[in-house]
């Protein structure tokens, strides 16, 4: 880790390599102590967070994943200021060209005209009316999100053609947007699931530093749901020798503020995130390092990190994996979160022509 860097608020400090790149520059602490004996006044700064406009001329992303519960996303961003370290997303930096550490959190891609390309794409008689995720990789209520509310304008669009989504997040800034939500809710045409990872606040501070903190996202559902919106949790990710033990504590939470329905998926660590989740390890939970690397092993059949394989990506193998589920699953029978997720409905989408305004 490089000592100059002022790593407050971020998830790592790690610059790696970019895997499609030849190039990469690489820091020289010895260089920097050097710089800093000869001009006492030479400090680097804390990593100031960066926005780029992202031009992309699509808003709609489709998979064809067997084991996800939808194959159509909307992503308002790309990068994600919350910088968890353990961020599945991260690899998908390096097709832009950054890096999948700090440059993920710090150089953030904003499509400032998503809402547009919405409208246009559900306008479009190519668009077969279905459930929309959102987000399906980096969070759409992000910081910036407060100031430049692209995902509320892209919940006025889907408000208005009544297509159905679903919010996945771990900001309490959700709460913001409960009017359209609770409109599309009218229609079975909106739930949210909030990622919740652990209750202690001191751990989700370094886990997820700019990220609400749990007592908030507790309030989100409970004020959700009060308002008729379906919302539930994602226990994501669970880590076992870290949070595993909370499993229990935080469904009984979750149920307490309403929660209608829980799922959980275990840490995955792909491509470059093994070596940055094991530092942020290194650097905070230096004695719990081993033991929670080799319980993700056990999850991945004893000698890996990762396993990307479909079916078994999400949940783990063998029996570090069987014991998770089962505590999940009889915490979540206990607390009467075992309900499947609630269906959404395209009963009621109507196509509307762009910039049409609705009759009343």
């Amino acid at each position: 880790m490089n000592q100059f860097v002022d790593d407050r608020g971020r998830g790592t400090v790690a610059t790696p390599a970019n895997r499609f790149e030849k190039l990469s520059v690489e820091i020289d602490d010895g260089a920097l102590e050097e710089i800093t004996g000869i001009d006492p006044d030479f400090e680097k700064t804390r990593p100031k967070t960066v926005f780029y406009r992202d031009d992309s001329q699509s808003i709609i992303s489709t998979n064809s994943s067997p084991d996800l519960g939808f194959d159509a996303s909307l992503n308002p961003y790309r990068g994600c200021e919350h910088g968890c370290s353990y961020c599945y997303a991260r690899p998908y930096h390096e097709y832009l060209g950054f890096n999948a550490g700090l440059d993920f959190e710090m150089k953030i891609m904003v499509k400032e005209h998503a809402a547009d390309l919405l409208e246009w794409e559900l306008a479009s008689g190519r668009w077969q009316p279905k459930h929309l995720a959102c987000s399906g990789v980096t969070d759409c209520y992000q910081p910036i999100e407060k100031k430049l509310k692209i995902t509320r304008a892209c919940l006025e669009v889907l408000t208005r053609f009544r297509n159905p989504v679903g919010i996945i997040t771990k900001n309490a800034l959700v709460t913001r947007d409960i009017d359209h939500l609770s409109e599309l809710a009218r229609y079975q045409a909106a739930t949210v699931a909030i990622s919740l990872t652990s209750l202690d606040s001191k751990l989700a501070s370094k886990l997820e530093p700019r990220a609400s903190r749990p007592e908030a996202r507790l309030r989100a559902i409970r004020e959700l749901n009060e308002a008729g919106i379906p919302t539930g949790i994602s226990l994501a990710p669970v880590i076992p020798g870290l949070n595993d033990f909370e499993i229990p504590a935080i469904l009984e939470a979750a149920a307490d503020h309403g929660a209608r329905f829980a799922t959980y998926t275990v840490l995955r660590l792909p491509h470059g995130v093994k070596d940055i989740f094991s530092d942020w390890l290194d650097r905070h939970y230096t004695q719990s390092r081993e033991k929670v690397l080799g319980r993700v092993r056990d999850l991945r059949g004893g000698s890996m990190l990762n396993d990307s394989n479909f079916g078994s990506r999400f949940t783990g193998e063998g029996r570090a994996a069987e014991e998770i589920a089962t505590l999940f699953r009889v915490s979540a029978k206990r607390c009467g979160l075992n309900a499947n997720r609630i269906p959404l409905s395209t009963d009621h989408f109507r196509r509307l022509s762009p910039g049409q305004l609705e009759l009343f």
